[in-house]
């Protein structure tokens, strides 16, 4: 049962942090195309990056609930909570998944700050989406696999000391289900980079720091398996729909700043001696995108709920995201569509937002995955790939 007294004191003190980063710094760290540290650490020691690591690894022991209102109200603040959301969904594989001598190393140093996991390497250039089929390969050796292949849009790896990897420890024929045969590990970046490790930033339109890997005969202790060899698809999936529960949070912290910032400039914005808000061309728009983020938002605390209850979530959070996604681009669109002219100036900071929140129309899964997995999961249609 989500206690919205304690949500409220979270909302609360994530909005005064955030007081102290105005629409200026996040203004200038975009167009400058950097790494927000200051504020990330200022997250990090107020241990909000630490709110779903349990109290017995020094962490506040919260739920994925929780942990979405946090980054909905950097982005309700005109931030953007990408920069850190890795942190949290990276951790729900470790938690769920993890040994206990890997949470006990981890855990504690990961809620102090002194560790970062803020990046998680699935995807491939050449099959995207299609998970199964990736071809970076770990092949047991000894006390260590070796790992060669790579990987692209990877996000945060510069400023992340651990990442997650996922690799086909046994070849794609020589499995029964084609999900079997993948495996996760977690990398030290600091040994990996320029040990068998190559990073290369691709620059984008967005200050969304991402990168090509390649894998080069890249040496991973054994140790640092999670879970079971060849189980890797499923234990990733719990990221992955934590992943996509959080990002639907920030989307709906989007949408109300969008919405806020609309409505806001609808009243005062005066055209033929009245105000443009006046106007039902300019205020339905705004009014449907309410709505729709409002709605968006009650599909989120059903991902949450049944997440953090452990429940099957997959579907809800696909949904979630689909629905939160579309709702802040649209939110956007209006918000964009009332500025005029001066939605494109920099300094009202629509733009940088406007940009940020298009990204998830493709990521971190398509709208059109979505869809797919719906139609044939939910529907019973048939697999259309």
């Amino acid at each position: 049962m989500i206690d919205q007294e304690s949500l409220d004191a979270i909302r609360d003190g994530v909005r005064g942090l955030c007081a102290d980063y105005s629409d200026a710094y996040w203004r200038g760290v975009d167009e400058r195309k950097e790494f927000p540290e200051e504020f990330v650490n200022a997250l990090t020691e107020a241990g909000w990056l630490a709110a779903m690591i349990p109290e017995q690894y020094d962490g506040s022991g919260l739920g994925l609930a929780e942990a979405s209102v946090i980054l909905e109200e950097v982005n309700r603040c005109g931030g953007n909570a990408g920069f850190v959301h890795g942190q949290m969904y990276n951790m729900a594989t470790l938690l769920r998944h993890g040994s206990d001598e890997q949470k006990q190393k981890y855990l504690p140093r990961l809620a102090s700050g002194e560790l970062r996991l803020q990046s998680m390497a699935v995807t491939e250039p050449t099959t995207g989406t299609d998970t199964t089929k990736i071809k970076t390969t770990a092949v047991k050796n000894g006390d260590h696999y070796v790992v060669n292949g790579q990987k692209v849009w990877i996000s945060r790896v510069q400023h992340s000391d651990l990442m997650i990897l996922l690799a086909r420890t046994t070849p794609l024929d020589q499995v029964e289900k084609k999900s079997r045969g993948m495996s996760i590990f977690l990398v030290d970046l600091h040994e990996a980079i320029g040990n068998g490790l190559t990073v290369k930033p691709i620059a984008n339109m967005v200050n969304h720091e991402t990168n090509e890997l390649f894998f080069d005969d890249l040496k991973i202790p054994a140790e640092n398996l999670i879970g079971e060899e060849g189980m890797g698809f499923r234990y990733i999936l719990d990221g992955l729909n934590a992943e996509r529960t959080l990002i639907a949070a920030e989307c709906i912290g989007d949408g109300r700043w969008f919405v806020d910032k609309a409505s806001e400039y609808a009243k005062e914005r005066r055209v033929f001696d009245r105000a443009i808000g006046q106007n039902q061309g300019v205020a339905f728009p705004i009014a449907e995108a309410h709505i729709e983020v409002e709605a968006a938002d009650l599909m989120r605390w059903r991902a949450c709920e049944e997440f953090d209850s452990g429940k099957p979530a997959g579907a809800s959070a696909n949904m979630a995201k689909y629905l939160a996604a579309k709702a802040s681009w649209e939110a956007a669109n209006a918000c964009l569509q009332t500025h005029g002219g001066f939605g494109f100036a920099n300094e009202y900071d629509i733009e940088r937002k406007f940009r940020e929140t298009r990204l998830y129309q493709v990521a971190p899964i398509s709208t059109n995955l979505i869809l797919s997995y719906v139609s044939e999961h939910l529907l019973g249609l048939p697999r259309s790939f």
